[in-house]
């Protein structure tokens, strides 16, 4: 099966703030990120949706679905989300007490933001989503976050999660990957 993974377009949030689970709006460039977005994800023939609950993908999500005819009825999953960061969120990096962040930092992947979750826990999530889908026929069209294209990608490819993060997974970007039987690969990261 196909899976093709979309982040969301740019999010209105000032830089250096940390934000994972927040609900947060894009910012006015939408509709120019959707139509340079679209002409990647137009070959699709009627595709199975799916979005991580949040209004940064589910606005998009639902405007891709309305350019399907019929249109496609988008299926928000929870475990699509970005990572929560907790007792962080909304919260500048800068004030964020840098012993927390550094202890963090060194084992991103298994440390836990306080009241949060690790990368590893996104990641297990991640993979439930996609265990739940590789019996399906129709290609997946997944709008989500970087976080959980890189963790999926890092799935396909077999890395060790701290690896992940070397991927560049811009806004409005498309990764595919395909999941077989007994093989699961990444057909492109970020185009």
């Amino acid at each position: 099966m196909e899976i093709y993974l979309v982040r969301h377009t740019t999010p209105d949030v000032l830089p250096g703030t940390c934000y994972g689970h927040s609900d947060i709006d894009v910012t006015e460039t939408f509709l120019a990120e959707f139509d340079a977005l679209y002409p990647k994800l137009k070959h699709l023939k009627h595709p199975a949706i799916y979005s991580s609950p949040l209004q940064r993908c589910m606005k998009l999500a639902e405007s891709v679905a309305a350019t399907f005819s019929p249109r496609v009825a988008v299926q928000a999953d929870a475990r699509l989300k970005e990572l929560n960061f907790g007792d962080w969120e909304m919260q500048s990096w800068n004030d964020i007490p840098r012993g927390l962040v550094d202890v963090w930092a060194e084992d991103h992947v298994r440390h836990v933001p306080p009241n949060g979750e690790s990368f590893l826990q996104l990641s297990q999530r991640a993979q439930s989503f996609i265990a739940d889908l590789q019996h399906h026929e129709r290609p997946a069209l997944v709008f989500t976050h970087a976080g959980v294209i890189r963790a999926l990608a890092g799935y396909a490819l077999d890395l060790p999660l701290v690896h992940t993060f070397k991927l560049q997974i811009d806004y409005a970007s498309v990764s595919k990957i395909i999941v077989e039987e007994r093989l699961t690969r990444v057909a492109y990261v970020n185009r």
